[in-house]
Parts: C-alpha cells; sequence; structure tokens
C-alpha cells in the first residue's frame, strides 16, 4: 500500500514534552515539575453548576459561537479588567480549550506560504499549527538577557513581505516572562507599520506576581488588529473542562467561528455553563491559588538559584527556567539523568525551541511540600553533576 500520511504531517516533529511524561509514568515516586498543570480542583460552586445543568437537561449543543449569556459575561469580565470592548454577538467565540482557537486563528488567516513571527522559547504547538496550514514559522527568540522580553527590534529584522502575523504569549510558557508596557508597545508599532495581526495567546492572564498584566488588545489602535486567546483552564482550575475562547475584529471572528461550525460545531455546553459561574463567582477563588503559587514561585525561584541553576525571576503562570550550564550537561541530558537518577520529572527547554536550549522548565502547580523534596532530590543530584 501507498504511504497516506501527509508530507505537511510527517515534517512537524513529535512533542518535546511527551517524551518524558511517557518514562515518568513507568517510574514509582515520581516527583512531577512537568505537566502545565492546575494542581487545584476546580472550585466547588463551578463543579456544582456543571452538575445541575446535567441534571437540568442541558445536553444539547448551543449557538456555534457559544452561549450568548457566557459571551456576554466574559465581554464584561475583559471590560473591566482591561478596559478592552468586545461584541459579545459578533466579536468572541467560545472554543474547545485555546489550542482550538489558535487552530482557528491559523486557519482563518494564512494561506500557503504566508509567515507568522513566533517569539520563543514558547509553547510547543504554536510552530507545529501555523505549519499544519500551511504556513511558515519564522521564530524570533527572547533572551535571558531582556527578561525573555522579545524585543521590537529583533521581531522587525525578521519581518518580509510574507509576514502577515506576529504570534506572541505572555504570561509566558515555559519562562514565566511578563511582557512590559514598554515592550509591548513596541510590537503594536510594528504592526502599525507594517500592516500585521498580533495573535496573542493570554490564557495566564491572572497568575501574574507584583506586576501588571496588560492586554495587548486594550493598546491604542490594536483592537482591530488583535486576536486574543483566553480561557478557563488555568485561572480557573478548569483543564479538563476544555473550555477557552477568542477575541477578535468582526471579520476575522467571522472566519474563525466558519472554520469552527465545521469542525467542533460548539464547545462542551456544560463547561460553558460552569463558566458562567466561573465569571461571577470564582475571583476569591483566583486570588487564592495566585498567592498559594506566588508562594511556591519564590520557594523553587530561590532554592534553585541557591543549587547554581541561575534562575531568572518568573513574573507570571507557573514556571521556572533555570539555566542548568553549571552541570555541563545539555538540557535533554539533564532532564533525562533527573529523572532516572533522582525520580524528578522536569522538561527539557529545548522542547520549547531552539532558544530554549541550555534551560529546564520546572513547573510549581504542585504541592509546597512536594517542590521542597524536589529542591533535596535536585541537591543530590547537583553534588554529583554541578
Amino acid at each position: 500500500m501507498r504511504d497516506f500520511v501527509s508530507a505537511r504531517v510527517k515534517n512537524i516533529p513529535p512533542s518535546g514534552i511527551r517524551r518524558f511524561f511517557d518514562i515518568a509514568a513507568t517510574m514509582d515516586d515520581v516527583i512531577s515539575l512537568g505537566v502545565g498543570e492546575p494542581d487545584f480542583v476546580t472550585p466547588e460552586p463551578l463543579v456544582e453548576a456543571g452538575i445541575r445543568s446535567l441534571r437540568e437537561g442541558h445536553t444539547h449543543y448551543t449557538s456555534n459561537s457559544g452561549i450568548l449569556e457566557l459571551r456576554q459575561a466574559l465581554s464584561a469580565h475583559l471590560n473591566r479588567l482591561y478596559g478592552v470592548s468586545y461584541d459579545p454577538e459578533d466579536e468572541i467565540l467560545l472554543t474547545v480549550g485555546v489550542s482550538e482557537a489558535l487552530y482557528l486563528a491559523m486557519t482563518a488567516i494564512l494561506d500557503p506560504g504566508d509567515e507568522v513571527i513566533v517569539a520563543e522559547p514558547c509553547f510547543v504547538s504554536f510552530a507545529p499549527e501555523v505549519m499544519l496550514v500551511g504556513g511558515v514559522a519564522k521564530s524570533v527568540a527572547a533572551r535571558v538577557e531582556d527578561e525573555f522580553q522579545v524585543t521590537g527590534q529583533a521581531i522587525e529584522a525578521a519581518i518580509t513581505e510574507r509576514t502577515k502575523a506576529i504570534l506572541l504569549s505572555y504570561p509566558n510558557n515555559p519562562t514565566g516572562a511578563v511582557m512590559s508596557r514598554e515592550r509591548l508597545l513596541e510590537v503594536a508599532t510594528l504592526a502599525e507599520k507594517y500592516d500585521l495581526l498580533v495573535i496573542f495567546d493570554e490564557i495566564y492572564d491572572r497568575l501574574v506576581y507584583g506586576v501588571e498584566h496588560i492586554c495587548f488588545a486594550s493598546l491604542p489602535g490594536m483592537h482591530k488588529r488583535t486576536i486574543t486567546l483566553g480561557g478557563f483552564s488555568k485561572d480557573y482550575a478548569m483543564t479538563g473542562w476544555r473550555l477557552g475562547y477568542a477575541a477578535a475584529p468582526v471579520d476575522v471572528l467571522s472566519a474563525m467561528r466558519k472554520i469552527h461550525q465545521y469542525t467542533i460545531m460548539s464547545a462542551s455546553t456544560i463547561a460553558q455553563i460552569a463558566a458562567i459561574t466561573a465569571l461571577e463567582q470564582g475571583e476569591p477563588y483566583v486570588e487564592e491559588m495566585r498567592l498559594e503559587y506566588d508562594r511556591r514561585r519564590r520557594l523553587i525561584v530561590n532554592g534553585l538559584n541557591q543549587l547554581g541553576l541561575t534562575t531568572f525571576e518568573p513574573r507570571g503562570a507557573f514556571y521556572a527556567f533555570p539555566s542548568v550550564a553549571t552541570s555541563g550537561m545539555s538540557d535533554e541530558d539533564f532532564a533525562e539523568k533527573l529523572l532516572t537518577e533522582e525520580q524528578v520529572a522536569i522538561v527539557p527547554g529545548s522542547a520549547f525551541g531552539e532558544s530554549g536550549t541550555g534551560f529546564v522548565r520546572c513547573c510549581y502547580a504542585t504541592s509546597y511540600e512536594k517542590i521542597e523534596q524536589a529542591l533535596e532530590r535536585i541537591e543530590r543530584f547537583m553534588r554529583r553533576h554541578g
């Protein structure tokens, strides 16, 4: 038989994250600093709202765009937090996680050969999503010297006549970096100058520590140039509910909705109903989780620095991104040896793009006590190798 798998899919490498999780799954007594998922369960009022919706028979499709009440609540939420105004009827779409929203954005705006500038280190799916629709991902490095904030100068150097969009994600996975207003304005200037869209993944928007998260679409002139991606997974500990959203100008959102209609129909009804409660009652739970993440953040960053694993201070999300240079190992060797010798699972930085090489991602969305144990194991490891 002939080979039926497309060359496009063959050319996309497998996720650099999964290999370490697969190894860890076969081992006992593993402390995972690998999975980027809250260890909190979904807050009780949200769970009850979902259960109640099932009992009341809300088990049918919603509108393609999602429940209007949720879109209205989300519009008010974004306006209250960031002063950005989206029409709930025509500019907001509920999706199956931010992953679907990203796929819809790429499919809606790219023709074969169109280029998207991707700031990295970044989440593993960014470049593959560009490639899956026939686009060209052009990586631009954010450097630790700039606190992993991508600069306008670096972006401008990568722009060509085929460039159509810039893809950013801050607060950042894997680095924990947060973009300053000054850096964001550099990007906004380039978007105007070269007539580009900016796709901004803001899934960690509420998880910031001592700094302000600025919604890119709220910057002067950027509402019409921005596809804002967000969701409920991280802020509200709803990863398994699989609910995200896209907010964008009418013409772009309409194109995304068309693809959504043909591929998904609608996001989970139960998750949407729970999300309404999240926006109405979830604020105390968000703050409780944020404060606990901050406590863990300070523990792991201080601990890693004391062990000689130089770690810049992450200001958002729930990741630390230390350099492993003092070990003399590559990031992949470091992660693999740490897992096999001390049963601590982390992710090599190179899984998040070439500019992540030499670093590792340590997720602190696990208990304070487990982080303490992990640091003790890493200390033993560094005594042998550091």
